[in-house]
């Protein structure tokens, strides 16, 4: 009889997993990673990713104190700084007036200011989602766009993530991280919980996103 205990951290990620190309809204993120999309579907992503990580990084603040929190807190920078950056280049000085929120991202941000400032472990469960998430596809997707269009670091620097110089030690210290959290069982199934519901939320932004991307026009072959 195997007795051994899985670790946290790879429950959390064999429950969580997705598959690709498995949901509504896939279609944007792998027009991203094959360059087919056009610079404004990048702007329009990172300008709802804007709301959804400034509430993120708000409850970080609040939240960095905690002893549960506060090593996921200190193992990042703040992204917000890149996305500004990114979509001052991108839209303009203006951006902030002219981006709104699309109604998945305010159902995004309302769970996040419900939960993340107030439930270690559900600020976790939605630090975990994001930070990880954007950073193991994020490099591969900056590469491309900068081919794509000509990028050097402005217009990408979200996707650079420069403060992670190496991602793979990065991401060994979170997992080991979670699995040091101080979380029963019962605990663990509501983090693992709310990182599906995390992905849920990030799919409806995504597919909402889908819906209003203008078609490219088709090539003209002579």
């Amino acid at each position: 009889m195997d007795t051994t205990v899985t670790p946290f951290s790879e429950l959390l990620r064999r429950r969580t997993r997705r598959s690709p190309g498995s949901s509504t809204g896939d279609g944007l993120l792998r027009d991203l990673a094959a360059g087919t999309c056009d610079v404004a579907d990048h702007a329009d992503l990172l300008g709802q990713y804007a709301f959804v990580y400034e509430a993120l990084e708000r409850a970080a603040e609040r939240m960095a104190d905690h002893p549960v929190v506060a090593p996921f807190v200190t193992q990042h920078r703040s992204r917000m700084p890149a996305i500004r950056a990114d979509l001052e280049y991108l839209v303009g000085p203006d951006w902030s007036e002219l981006v709104c929120p699309l109604p998945a991202t305010t159902a995004y941000v309302r769970r996040l200011n419900e939960v993340a400032a107030t439930w270690p472990g559900g600020f976790v469960a939605h630090h975990y989602t994001r930070y990880l998430g954007d950073l193991s596809g994020g490099r591969a997707i900056g590469t491309v766009l900068s081919d794509r269009f000509g990028f050097e670091t402005n217009g990408v620097l979200f996707w650079i993530c420069e403060q992670v110089a190496d991602p793979a030690a990065f991401e060994d210290t979170y997992r080991e991280q979670l699995d040091r959290a101080p979380w029963d069982a019962d605990e663990q199934e509501r983090v693992i919980a709310e990182v599906e519901l995390a992905h849920a939320l990030d799919r409806r932004l995504l597919a909402e996103l889908e819906a209003l991307r203008v078609p490219s026009a088709p090539a003209v072959h002579h």
